[in-house]
């Protein structure tokens, strides 16, 4: 049962493109004399097997939804330790995990599963204590893995199918704060965590 499989959750993870964003990337001109921050480190991950947009030229972008962003905010208050694994490299989402403070960033990773288990021992916990949300192919090893399987509401077939539970919002759409909360609810902290959340910015 899905519930019964969110009550052990103490780490959620997630993929970037298409669960904390609807998919799109935005690919702009750099002004002159501007280069991105990644530009070596994303060289050198590219080789490695991870995906970079490996140019002086242009400018990643991506957006992502406030509601998510809360998702996290509420996570953190409910004790569960949260990352994101994405075979893409962008110096957007290294802001936006600095700005979310999340646990663990692993960008460039062609193998997720790989990177799951090395989060895992870091965080000395077993796979059934952690959930995955992903939306395509490269994300079934992992969520084949983990003790619960997230597809957010548009994932492909595949993904769907493997998942014990599917969130009502699509991918960078509140999917991330739908899989939040089903754990906190599953695991009987909601209330207070929007009750500590509220009292937080009320005073």
């Amino acid at each position: 049962m899905p519930h019964a499989r969110a009550q052990k959750i103490k780490l959620i993870l997630f993929d970037v493109d298409g669960v904390l964003t609807d998919g799109t990337i935005f690919l702009f001109p750099a002004p002159a004399g501007v280069q991105q921050k990644t530009q070596h480190a994303a060289e050198a991950k590219a080789d490695s097997g991870g995906y970079a947009i490996v140019s002086h030229n242009i400018i990643e972008a991506k957006g992502f939804n406030a509601h998510d962003g809360t998702g996290f905010s509420l996570a953190r208050l409910g004790g569960l330790k949260t990352g994101v694994i994405t075979k893409r490299i962008s110096e957007t989402v290294a802001l936006r995990a600095r700005d979310l403070k999340l646990d663990h960033v692993r960008q460039g990773i062609s193998d997720k599963l790989a990177a799951f288990e090395e989060i895992l021992r870091h965080d000395q916990l077993s796979a059934e204590e952690a959930a995955y949300v992903g939306d395509d192919i490269i994300d079934l090893p992992v969520m084949e893995r983990c003790g619960l399987a997230v597809a957010v509401a548009n994932a492909r077939a595949e993904v769907r199918q493997a998942a014990h539970y599917i969130t009502e919002h699509r991918g960078g759409e509140g999917a991330a704060r739908d899989a939040v909360e089903f754990i906190l609810r599953a695991q009987g902290s909601w209330e207070r965590v929007v009750r500590e959340y509220r009292q937080a910015r009320t005073k």
